[in-house]
């Protein structure tokens, strides 16, 4: 990497992390952006945006960005300083742990096209397998850079990011994490250099943190819930304790989303051969609450249930692992019929249940409305709805 030019930047993968990492960057750097869906390229080079998030939209039309989209690897590869990978890792229940495929193929084409170019992974992988990569392609120089963000707020949450950790080698790690703080707003932000396996675990167990925090307040909703209890002055009356706070305390159906479920069981998968009871009480008390839900809508005794939207939250197109699937095929396993409003997809089924995608018929054919957050789509039924939403918000 040359001490004196501005690095060439290649982004591999565009969902969520890569799309808001290359616009952000592209405003002081050349950005590349290698991508498998033609059609992703396309909305780059037209300057759209390939995720649902109104700051990413807004950058793309009104700064001066150098941002380019491509389906070669050659050129993407070739001429670039720093290549980051931000491709998706699932967790596999089969092995018990993330897939790595997508990242170990781009390492792999890289290392045997430009051993010069340093590697960052963004896409979260096991403790560990960083090291492992580093070890398996020794002239090339690999990194691991937690990344933090919401679905939505990405952008955002890379403008104002909470911190900086960058795990690897001390002096790529400098290097890179002044690139980062270059393209933050928040001066003064703090900047971690660690190993490569320490980011990582920072990366899991931070988000297994936000997966227990919102268990415990679905658990006491839960609790309120059996007993006739008022769940919003339970939590308010627990949030004033200072070294509680009332962030991220508004009950939910379960935890959902793409990160919080898969991270929680890699974690998991992660303390083989290490006690502990606290990290699989997270991931199963994600079960059981999902349990207890379904059976608060039956008790309602619907014929119909009305699922109001797919996606975890506001402001996100995702439905990977959104709250109410799990509902969903609970109350499908009942033998009760499911029909689904979403304006988002495009097909005409969801898990074979159908997508009514006219929302005064979607509430004329439901007995019980199932929305994770209250939505004011739905006030003139407020009576039908099925929802923990204490709080208003996300």
């Amino acid at each position: 990497m040359s001490d004196m030019a501005p690095p060439k930047i290649t982004v591999v993968g565009c969902g969520y992390v890569g799309m808001s990492l290359s616009v952000l960057l592209a405003e002081r750097y050349a950005v590349t952006v290698l991508e498998v869906d033609p059609a992703r390229v396309a909305l780059v080079n037209a300057r759209q945006s390939t995720v649902v998030d109104p700051d990413i939209t807004a950058f793309l039309a009104s700064k001066t960005l150098d941002l380019k989209a491509t389906l070669s690897a050659e050129s993407a590869y070739d001429s670039a300083d720093i290549i980051l990978i931000a491709t998706p890792t699932n967790y596999d229940p089969d092995t018990n742990s993330f897939d790595t495929g997508s990242v170990d193929t781009v390492v792999a084409a890289i290392a045997a096209r430009n051993t010069q170019a340093v590697i960052v992974i963004k896409s979260t992988v096991p403790v560990g397998h960083t090291e492992k990569l580093a070890d398996q392609f020794k002239e090339t120089v690999i990194l691991f850079s937690p990344e933090f963000l919401r679905e939505g707020q990405a952008l955002r949450d890379n403008l104002y990011p909470s911190r900086i950790i960058v795990g690897g080698p001390s002096g790529p790690c400098q290097v890179f994490s002044e690139i980062l703080r270059s393209v933050a707003v928040t001066p003064d932000v703090d900047v971690l250099v660690m190993s490569s396996s320490e980011a990582e675990a920072v990366k899991l167990f931070a988000n297994t943190y936000l997966a227990m925090r919102v268990s415990f307040f679905n658990e006491l909703d839960s609790y309120a819930l059996s007993r006739d209890l008022d769940t919003e002055s339970i939590i308010r009356g627990v949030c004033l304790d200072e070294r509680i706070g009332s962030a991220y305390n508004n009950p939910s159906f379960v935890y959902g989303g793409y990160c919080l479920p898969k991270d929680t069981k890699q974690l998991l998968a992660n303390y083989d051969q290490v006690p502990q009871t606290l990290i699989q009480a997270i991931v199963s008390s994600n079960a059981a609450r999902k349990d207890f839900i379904a059976e608060a809508i039956l008790k309602r005794a619907p014929k119909t249930v009305g699922l109001y939207r797919l996606v975890m939250k506001a402001g996100s197109d995702n439905f990977r692992e959104s709250a109410v699937q799990g509902v969903m095929k609970r109350l499908k396993a009942k033998g009760v019929e499911v029909i689904v409003f979403e304006p988002s997809l495009a097909d005409d089924l969801f898990y074979n249940s159908a997508v009514i995608r006219d929302l005064a018929a979607f509430k004329a054919q439901s007995d019980v409305i199932v929305s994770n957050r209250m939505a004011g789509d739905l006030a003139d039924v407020v009576g039908k709805v099925f929802t923990r939403d204490v709080f208003g918000d996300n």
